[in-house]
């Protein structure tokens, strides 16, 4: 009965063996394995003790050949009677190990049916069970094929030396690469080099009080990204219509006064920049929904649908729609609403394995101050929204509130808070004419020319 149990999982003993075959025969292939193959592609319980023993050996930089494995195993605590005759029979079955990463592809395919079994087992007991709503179950249903699509799973413990792996495996991948930093980059040199740009599954909060250019500032950095790494980027504007944000992103990028945008009196210079900008920003991957009412749950199974997924901002946090029903809270009990719809933006963020930058208003208690510049206590209906956001840049310019003074074009991002590193306050220079931000060192190394 086992047996005929054990038939009905999808796996494959022959590829599981001919893979740890070919780590043995030849060392020099075990990197390109353990890029892709994990503990848990190993179905059968022998084969995936030998497995992570040579995962072991090869991050201490140990040799790994049948003795030093066996050696291993033995410290380990899983060696087994028949372990060295096993270990001999699998050098002898593998005909090559040229073909490794063919074998690989196998134990993927077969990790993924046994993910599918299981995901598919557990929706039908949720609906069995009438777990909630139809709209409930269709959202856990979505969640968990979605995360199958991202080579993911949703929820369970996991071991702890699977999880270094994927560390591990992660480091190498930064250390390879030709990026200083580990996230996307922001545009915003200074501000990269203090959140190490924006990094997968971070809720990033922009605040500011109204009209200070926070919806500028996240225009920017979509474009950036959009264009250096070449990912697709969700932009869901509660407040402004699509075409504004186009608007504002054509006077940026052509570096044309959007007050004359708006007229079409333009020289012929100004119409040749606005045909450029035009074109670089048609060819990237910009997506926006602007529609009002829509909810973390909404926005999330949009994400859930699109390819090449890089980065999500929803402006702003105050316009949304309570997290998962469309109810609207009035007074105190908006504080409870705003909780819920951050804490549901970091696990969209986590889910997603995206950065997501939201955009926030500030409340009134900094203009009662001497120095106005803001600090986490500002931030409306606040308390859960400082918990659940990663990183927290609050903008401040002087001439907001002083037009006389001496450079109202001043500004800086105020890194709030920063799970990432220090907090500091990084100089930036407001483009009122063009609504957008650039790094203070770019723009005075720019004027020198």
């Amino acid at each position: 009965m086992d047996e005929l149990f054990e038939l009905r999982i999808p796996h494959s003993a022959e590829a599981e063996q001919a893979v740890i075959g070919s780590m043995l025969i030849d060392s020099a292939c075990i990197p390109d394995v353990l890029n892709i193959a994990r503990s848990d592609d190993f179905y059968l319980e022998l084969n995936r003790d030998i497995f992570d023993t040579i995962y072991n050996m090869y991050i201490y930089g140990r040799t790994v050949d049948p003795v030093t494995v066996l050696d291993q195993m033995r410290v380990r605590g899983v060696l087994r009677e028949n372990s060295q005759s096993y270990l001999l029979e699998l050098m002898q079955v593998t005909p090559t190990a040229a073909n490794v990463m063919k074998y690989v592809e196998i134990l993927r395919e077969q990790t993924l049916m046994r993910s599918l079994l299981k995901v598919g087992t557990e929706i039908t007991e949720m609906v069995r069970e009438g777990a909630g709503e139809a709209d409930t179950m269709l959202e856990a249903a979505e969640r968990k094929i979605y995360a199958l699509r991202q080579g993911r799973t949703v929820g369970g413990l996991m071991k702890i030396s699977n999880i270094i792996q994927n560390v591990y495996n992660q480091i190498s991948e930064n250390a390879a690469s030709d990026n200083t930093i580990p996230g996307l980059p922001t545009g915003l040199v200074d501000l990269d080099d203090a959140i190490l740009g924006l990094n997968k599954g971070d809720l990033v909060l922009i605040a500011s009080r109204p009209g200070m250019g926070k919806t500028s500032i996240a225009l920017n950095i979509a474009l950036h990204v959009a264009k250096a790494a070449k990912k697709t980027v969700a932009v869901f504007s509660l407040e402004m219509s699509r075409e504004q944000l186009a608007l504002r992103l054509l006077a940026g990028e052509s570096l044309v006064d959007s007050q004359k945008l708006l007229t079409g009196r333009l020289s012929p210079a100004e119409w040749q920049r606005l045909g450029t900008a035009a074109s670089v920003i048609s060819e990237t991957d910009i997506m926006i929904d602007d529609n009002p009412s829509l909810s973390v749950a909404e926005m999330n199974s949009q994400c859930r649908r699109l390819d090449n997924l890089g980065l999500v901002v929803i402006d702003y946090l105050q316009l949304m729609q309570s997290a998962g029903n469309g109810r609207s809270y009035a007074g105190e009990n908006r504080t409870q609403a705003v909780s819920e719809m951050s804490r549901m933006m970091k696990i969209m963020a986590k889910e997603l394995n995206v950065p997501v930058v939201c955009l926030s208003q500030l409340s009134r208690a900094n203009e009662t101050r001497t120095n106005k510049r803001p600090v986490l206590s500002d931030l409306r209906e606040s308390g859960a929204i400082e918990q659940d956001a990663d990183i927290v840049i609050g903008l401040y310019r002087e001439g907001y509130y002083d037009r006389e003074c001496a450079n109202p074009n001043e500004a800086e991002a105020i890194i709030l808070k920063n799970r990432h590193g220090e907090l500091k306050t990084i100089p930036l220079i407001w483009l009122p004419e063009y609504t957008s931000y650039v790094s203070a060192e770019r723009h005075h190394s720019e004027d020198e020319y």
